[in-house]
């Protein structure tokens, strides 16, 4: 599970470390830009209910944290799944990730989990 630390907020914004790292790239890459935008998500299970967004700001302080010391594989069209939310009015809404699959027999894409078990 990673972090992410914006602002001056003493509550650390927890996400998994794969959704975090497609997260970062698109983050990073609109910030470097000087693009203000929205991310939203929906609590963990372990959380209080309900979901929170935050405004992300080129002159917020930032910080990702990642639990896992290897890099993950990204995966190109999520990134820009991702890139073409946080370009709309909505923002960056966090979602599961489709993976195009393995077998071209086996028509259906598989679903990995915005959020740990």
């Amino acid at each position: 599970m990673g972090t992410i630390y914006y602002g001056g907020s003493a509550t650390p914004i927890h996400i998994e470390d794969r959704v975090l790292a497609h997260l970062k790239v698109v983050v990073a890459t609109k910030l470097r830009r000087g693009e203000s935008f929205t991310v939203s998500w929906q609590h963990l299970e372990s959380e209080p209910g309900g979901r929170s967004t935050i405004w992300l700001h080129p002159s917020i302080a930032l910080r990702f944290v990642f639990d896992d010391p290897e890099p993950t594989e990204l995966n190109r069209a999520w990134i820009e799944q991702l890139a073409q939310s946080a370009s709309s009015s909505g923002g960056v809404l966090l979602t599961e990730e489709q993976i195009e699959p393995a077998d071209a027999d086996d028509p259906a894409p598989q679903t990995v989990s915005v959020t740990a078990d």
